[in-house]
C-alpha cells in the first residue's frame, strides 16, 4: 500500500532542494544534478559544480505537464504538434518549447526557448511531486569526466558528501533524446 507521504530520502532531498542546494538523482540513463529552478542562487551553484556557461541553457524534468506551464508558452503549438508531445510523454524524450517572457534567463541562457521534459521514472516523479515544481536537471559529470551511472560513481566524482538519492536508472544507454516541439526537429539523438 503506498501512503501520499515521500520517502525520507525525498523528504531529505526537498529539504536540500528548500535551502538552494544542488542534488543527484537517477533518472531515465544516468543521474541527474538538479535544483529550483526559480533559486538564482541554485541555479549558479549548479553552474558552477557543472562548470557549464549560463548561455547553454537548461532542462527541466517535471513530474507532470502542469508543472511545466509556468515556464514554457505552450498556446502556440497546434493540436498536431501538441498530440507528438504528448505520445512521448512521460517518457525520456526533451522537448524545447518557446519560453515565457517571465522565464528567468538563468534557465533559457540565450535561447528565448526553453527544453523541458516529463519523466517516467517513478524516483523522480514521487521527488517532483513531494517538491511541487519541476527541477534543473542535467547529467551528473564534471566536465571531462564520463555521465554517472550509479550512485557510487556520484560520489567518486562529487565527494562522499554529496546529497544523492540513492536508487537506479531507467536502464536507458544514452541521456533524453531532444526534440523542437513546434517542428519535431531533433536536437540530440536519445
Amino acid at each position: 500500500m503506498k501512503n501520499n507521504l515521500p520517502s525520507k530520502a525525498i523528504a531529505d532531498a526537498v529539504a536540500v532542494l528548500n535551502n538552494h542546494h544542488v542534488i543527484a538523482y537517477p533518472t531515465e540513463a544516468v543521474f541527474g544534478v538538479g535544483c529550483d529552478p526559480d533559486s538564482e542562487i541554485a541555479v549558479t551553484r549548479l553552474l558552477e559544480l557543472k562548470q557549464r556557461p549560463v548561455e547553454k541553457g537548461l532542462i527541466l524534468i517535471a513530474a507532470n505537464f502542469e508543472q511545466l506551464k509556468p515556464y514554457i508558452n505552450d498556446d502556440v503549438l497546434t493540436p498536431t504538434q501538441r498530440e507528438a508531445v504528448f505520445a512521448r510523454w512521460p517518457g525520456p524524450v526533451t522537448f524545447v518549447f518557446p519560453a515565457k517572457a517571465t522565464t528567468p534567463r538563468w534557465l533559457t541562457g540565450r535561447f528565448d526557448s526553453l527544453a523541458v521534459r516529463v519523466t517516467d521514472h517513478p524516483l523522480v516523479v514521487e521527488l517532483c511531486e513531494a517538491y511541487g515544481k519541476p527541477l534543473v536537471s542535467t547529467s551528473a559529470n564534471l566536465t571531462t569526466l564520463p555521465p554517472c551511472r550509479t550512485v557510487e560513481e556520484v560520489r567518486a566524482q562529487f565527494g562522499d558528501d554529496f546529497p544523492v538519492i540513492k536508487g537506479v536508472t531507467g536502464g536507458r544507454l544514452n541521456p533524453s533524446e531532444i526534440r523542437d516541439a513546434l517542428t519535431g526537429k531533433q536536437f540530440r539523438q536519445g
